[in-house]
């Protein structure tokens, strides 16, 4: 830690926070004319406390707790002659030559001729112009270049395909010809060497032989036979016509045969049942399995070719009116090796209307592609979306809120509420595209990595500070975010400024940006230098991978949207001339707060690897390191064999929570364990006990009934042949009965007065 030549002279880095803290700060307490600054001894054991090892002075913890004086002298090192941004001055000795070094006045300084041998004068180097001495003709000759070039398959199948049962059967040697399986040859022109030798293996089969009789089978043909019928005599006629068995078999067979034909008329006896109990199957993705059809599509025909749709989004108070967000479909390394070209692509949110399918109404330009966006509860002319590139942005439509308000019906009663038709309200500019730059971006160092895969509002009835203790909302607008990433972090954003708003100090001319004519000042403090509040990383605990979160679901998401009279009242309110909720936004998080008791902080996290984790968003300090961390997931399921792309809450049960990954689906209930060890071990016990209990009472049961097969030992009653038709005849007349009053009824048939039933 000394430096080289000054033995005394210790670099140190001392960040924003810890020149806030002892009031070092550069150009404000640490000027050019006074570049140092006397810290006391006690403030900076102090600091050791409070922050231990995340002190900037805890690299030299040992010189300061053994320096003899009350005060130390740290200096700011403008130049970086040591290395870093200040160094301290270990010694008493030191201290004294410094600062009486520094009272001596400019003109005796200039006098001086004394130079300290070991100081270090940095000389730049010159730069000289490269000789080629042939090295780089070796080089290309060593090198290893492609001489073929590279080419892209791609292999895809039909969905319908996937899981496809396979069926095996066995099949007899002695079915087969010449007893064994085999490719039969074909000619082919492109090979003309004949095949001299041909290996065939072959195994004993048993001896078949086939014998016919009476038929040679050649081919199938039709045949027809015509003959004369056997016919009685006109004498054997009226001989059987009166004998007594003909009489009385027709007499007993025509009420059954008469009941046939009715019943044939009144439904089709050869219908097959078994086909009408359900349709015919057809297969995966045929045309009589379409259920769903479609109603209406959208199409940008300039900035949707090649491209897909990655997040889509009702607006949540415009009936009518939905957001799309779209991105560049290409593989991580194609991304990488175009990235210089997708920069010059805009990367949009659109806004479609049913009204007008094929131009869109506003298009929200992003800095790269957005891969989840959600609409601010508090305001829906807020939206907050995630980048590829692990960014937040923000946009503010307020200004033209206008183009997609909702009106009603002019001269009707109805309160129905309905879509101004852009070709309507504005004809001559209705084909103009309507781009909307983004309010802020966050600060792409200290945010996520990689690609963020879910955001989420806080409600505004709390928000949460950087412990993740909760409080009530100061505001009572939501103010508060949560983004979950591929590099294994969720962290929780707060929109507004970290400090009070301080009235604006006037800058110099050189020093005033100027902000575009069409980007609101809404998020401006925040573009560029958005910070997380707290940042969660997933830990797997024994080894030292993280988990990767897909989705989140907090305790309160179907807590989303206000009631529709109460964002109507704002939008007049603004209207009226009063200013937005979020462009007079106080400071961050106060020490005033009221904190929330038996609030629930814990939510689920959906990971890439399938498995679903319920933890806690609190944080915790580390016993050993004195480091901020959160604490260990509560419960880790894996059900799914995919990644997880859905964690949702149900919005009529605030605990039951639908998760989808894979090729599969699960619900749970927030608060219930799943299937542990000890109770399955105890349903099972009861599960043994039933089983034993269910055989003694069915012993029991087989016995009485025993018995009373014994006691009701009875012959069989049977009906006589006579009784059976006596009742079908009595069914049969009954039923023209009821035949003959239906069509009477129903005025197909009159019946005279003086005509009895029996008459007639």
């Amino acid at each position: 830690m000394e430096s080289m030549g000054h033995p005394e002279i210790y670099p140190l880095v001392l960040t924003t926070q810890t020149q806030e803290i002892f009031n070092c700060r550069i150009d404000e307490d640490v000027t050019d004319e006074k570049p140092y600054k006397l810290i006391k001894k006690e403030d900076i054991l102090a600091d050791f406390k409070n922050r231990a090892a995340v002190s900037d002075f805890h690299p030299v913890k040992k010189i300061i707790q053994e320096y003899p004086g009350d005060e130390l002298l740290v200096v700011h090192d403008k130049d970086f002659r040591y290395g870093l941004n200040f160094y301290l001055i270990g010694t008493e000795e030191g201290k004294e030559n410094y600062l009486n070094h520094a009272e001596v006045p400019e003109e005796q300084e200039e006098h001086k001729e004394y130079i300290p041998e070991d100081l270090y004068i940095y000389k730049p180097p010159i730069s000289k112009p490269w000789v080629s001495l042939g090295s780089e003709k070796e080089i290309d000759e060593e090198s290893v270049k492609e001489s073929a070039k590279q080419i892209t398959y791609m292999i895809s199948r039909k969905r319908s395909e996937f899981g496809a049962p396979v069926k095996f059967s066995d099949q007899n040697a002695s079915r087969v010809k010449d007893s064994y399986v085999e490719c039969t040859a074909y000619s082919d022109k492109n090979f003309i060497v004949k095949q001299l030798e041909k290996d065939v293996g072959m195994q004993v089969v048993p001896k078949i032989k086939d014998t016919s009789t009476q038929t040679r089978w050649t081919y199938p043909k039709n045949a027809t036979t015509q003959y004369y019928p056997r016919e009685f005599s006109e004498e054997e006629k009226e001989i059987f016509g009166q004998s007594k068995p003909l009489i009385d078999f027709l007499n007993n067979a025509s009420i059954s045969v008469e009941i046939a034909l009715q019943q044939n008329e009144i439904m089709n006896t050869f219908i097959d049942d078994w086909k009408c109990l359900a349709e015919e199957e057809g297969t995966f993705g045929d045309k009589t399995d379409i259920h769903l059809k479609e109603y209406q599509s959208f199409t940008d025909l300039h900035n949707l070719t090649e491209k897909m749709v990655t997040c889509v989004s009702w607006h949540p108070t415009i009936y009518g009116l939905i957001a799309v967000s779209v991105a560049v479909r290409l593989s991580f390394e194609d991304r990488v090796h175009f990235s210089g070209k997708l920069l010059l692509q805009p990367s949009l949110i659109l806004f479609w209307s049913f009204s007008d399918p094929i131009h869109p109404q506003l298009m929200l330009e992003s800095p790269d592609d957005i891969f989840c966006f959600k609409f601010c509860p508090s305001d829906p002319n807020i939206i907050a979306g995630g980048c590829i590139n692990g960014q937040i942005v923000l946009w503010d439509i307020t200004a033209h809120a206008d183009r997609i308000e909702n009106i009603k019906t002019g001269g009707s009663r109805s309160k129905k509420v309905t879509l101004k038709p852009m070709f309507l309200l504005e004809p001559d500019s209705n084909k103009e595209v309507m781009y909307i730059r983004h309010c802020a971006v966050s600060s792409i160092e200290n945010g996520h990595k990689k690609v963020i895969t879910d955001i989420h509002w806080l409600p505004d009835t709390f928000e949460i500070n950087r412990m993740g203790s909760v409080f009530e909302n100061r505001n009572g607008i939501c103010c508060q975010l949560v983004t979950c990433s591929a590099d294994c972090t969720i962290c929780f954003w707060d929109i507004r400024p970290q400090k009070a708003l301080e009235k604006p100090v006037e800058k110099k001319k050189e020093e005033s940006i100027e902000i575009p004519f069409d980007v609101p000042s809404t998020f401006l403090h925040l573009d560029l230098s958005w910070k997380p509040l707290t940042k969660i990383r997933l830990s797997k605990g024994d080894t030292s991978l993280d988990h990767c979160p897909t989705k989140v679901s907090l305790s309160e998401d179907n807590l989303l949207y206000k009631a529709q009279d109460k964002v109507s009242a704002q939008s007049k309110a603004m209207k009226a001339g009063e200013m937005n909720l979020y462009q007079s936004l106080e400071g961050g998080l106060g020490n005033n707060l009221k904190p929330i008791e038996d609030f629930c902080t814990k939510f689920f996290v959906g990971t890439e690897e399938g498995g679903v984790i319920y933890t806690d968003w609190k944080m915790e300090r580390d016993p050993e390191t004195g480091r901020l961390m959160a604490k260990k997931p509560v419960n880790l399921y894996t059900i799914h064999d995919g990644a997880v792309h859905t964690v949702q809450r149900s919005p009529f049960y605030k605990d039951i929570i639908l998760t989808i990954g894979g090729w599969n689906l699960a619900i749970w209930k927030e608060g219930v364990p799943v299937s542990s060890i000890s109770y399955y071990f105890e349903r099972e016990v009861k599960h043994l006990e039933y089983v034993e209990q269910r055989k003694k009472i069915r012993e029991q049961e087989k016995k009485e009934m025993d018995l009373e097969l014994e006691k009701k030992k009875t012959k069989t009653y049977q009906k006589s042949k006579e009784q059976m038709e006596a009742e079908l005849r009595d069914d049969y007349d009954s039923y023209l009965e009821l035949e003959k009053n239906t069509l009477i009824n129903l005025g197909l048939i009159k019946m005279p007065e003086r005509m009895s039933f029996m008459d007639l």
